[in-house]
């Protein structure tokens, strides 16, 4: 979204500039040119924030990147860190409250002001704690902000005070109102995703669905994933009418080309894996996948299964969910599969869901799975998959669905958030709900069932879904029109 969304503006006439730490990398680009430094005060003491832009001329979209040591705690180039247990968030927000700090004053010397600042996720949300609080901010409070919420689960929460990493550290001295920046489940704690709801003029979801579904608690027992304690703040926001839901778009700016072979899909799968184990040579993962993929058949399965994204609760879970006889919702898929099909799973995330698949892969032969990242490989498989899985357990908007549809790829996906938004039951894909997590895992698996045989039984039919799912237009210049008139122009 920050990289598009921007674009899209800029097309409709407005002047955008993305505001972003360097993390050590950015600022080395051939084309960033150094201006003016920033001057802050941070963990009670001056120290200068440097300054670079870069402009894409295409687009006429600004990169305004900032440059400082803390913005590269360990190695250049990496953008967030697992902390230890107890402190979580700690190196991040270190990084991301320096940078609102510099992001305030740079917004404060802008003559003519901003029409609009727009932040994104409890990275940004201390930018609305300097407005709010700092002296010199009354210039900041006249300008016009937008808050949006990607995932809600995700809140960036930090002690008052008693760590490094805590408010009091960054801004001591700061005179605030504990009841603003809060956090509603811990007293002694800030939550910047609270306080970012409570204090913006605009707060925007990425999807309509997710805007219904986070003003209400979540339910664990029912695997229902909602305001994550927040439910009542966002309550108060959509009742005095500040709290918006417009769902995020997609590039269809380029053609696609034809869909890969299947020789090409294992060459480009081989190459991706081969590079990573010369990066990460004990990973026996790696190996295993090399050494499937080189037993793959000569020719195109039945069925080739796409499933790509982050290996965490939210993405994973209902894969390995154990339905009534104790073995998960992916093992009984792939038992369908049999010899006529494969699942190929690109992703990684938390290690105890990487095991797990990893622990499946050894012993089901069907199962490809790819612990990292890759663009290409992702790409590829977007457009040389027969069906897409995305049964997230709770999904704000979702692009991977939207990717696999652009290519003519029909989803399987759990009807929550911005899922439900884009894919329409037997339409353009497919649908599967259920009131306990056991009962959406069972439907999983249905609907998996329900997807093959309509592929094998009508042929002609799943031709139409796929050209119907492909002309399926979730345009980012809709969305931007939408943002303008909702969230950026006065009411």
């Amino acid at each position: 979204m920050v990289r598009d969304l921007p674009v899209a503006l800029a097309k409709a006439g407005w002047q955008a500039s993305v505001l972003t730490p360097s993390y050590g990398v950015f600022h080395t680009l051939a084309d960033a040119e150094e201006t003016a430094d920033v001057d802050v005060v941070f963990r009670g003491a001056a120290t200068t924030v440097r300054c670079f832009e870069l402009e894409d001329r295409d687009t006429g979209v600004t990169s305004v990147v900032f440059e400082h040591p803390a913005f590269v705690p360990l190695a250049p180039g990496e953008i967030y860190h697992n902390d230890a247990d107890g402190r979580p968030y700690a190196t991040d927000a270190d990084k991301f409250a320096l940078l609102c700090t510099a992001a305030a004053a740079w917004v404060d010397a802008l003559d003519p002001a901003p029409d609009v600042v727009h932040l994104h996720d409890w990275h940004a949300a201390f930018y609305l704690l300097l407005r709010e609080f700092s002296i010199g901010g009354e210039r900041l409070r006249d300008i016009r902000t937008v808050f949006t919420i990607h995932n809600l689960s995700y809140q960036g929460q930090r002690p008052q005070t008693g760590d490094s990493s805590a408010l009091e550290a960054w801004f001591p001295g700061l005179t605030y109102d504990i009841d603003l920046i809060g956090d509603p489940n811990a007293g002694d704690c800030i939550n910047p995703m609270a306080f970012a709801i409570r204090c913006a003029d605009k707060v925007h979801v990425v999807s309509p669905t997710y805007a219904k579904e986070i003003c209400k608690p979540s339910d664990p027992l029912h695997g229902f994933v909602g305001g994550e304690g927040l439910e009542g703040l966002l309550q108060a926001a959509a009742g005095e009418g500040r709290l918006h839901g417009i769902l995020n778009g997609c590039d269809y700016s380029k053609p696609l080309g034809r869909r890969p072979g299947w020789q090409h899909l294992i060459r480009v799968a081989t190459a991706t894996v081969e590079g990573w184990t010369h990066r990460d040579p004990g990973d026996a993962l790696h190996f295993l996948t090399l050494e499937r993929l080189s037993r793959l058949p000569k020719r195109r399965p039945l069925h080739v299964l796409v499933s790509i994204g982050r290996v965490v609760a939210q993405k994973i879970r209902l894969f390995l969910q154990p339905l009534d006889d104790g073995r998960t919702a992916l093992e009984h898929i792939l038992e369908r599969l049999g010899r006529r099909g494969f699942i190929w799973l690109l992703g990684s995330g938390e290690a105890r869901y990487e095991s797990e698949l990893e622990r499946i892969a050894q012993f089901s032969d069907n199962l490809l799975f790819f612990r990292g990242y890759s663009d290409t490989l992702g790409e590829t498989l977007y457009r040389a998959g027969n069906l897409f899985l995305m049964p997230s357990s709770f999904e704000p908007c979702g692009i991977s669905q939207m990717l696999a549809m652009r290519a003519g790829q029909p989803c399987v996906v759990h009807g929550v958030g911005g899922l439900r938004d884009t894919v329409e039951d037997g339409v353009t894909g497919f649908v599967f709900d259920g009131d306990t997590q056991a009962e959406q895992a069972a439907d999983f698996v249905e609907c998996v069932d329900r997807a093959l045989a309509l592929r094998s039984n009508d042929p002609a039919e799943w031709q139409a879904m796929r050209k119907r799912a492909a002309a399926k237009r979730f345009d980012w210049a809709s969305s931007a029109q939408q943002y303008v008139e909702t969230l950026y122009e006065p009411d």
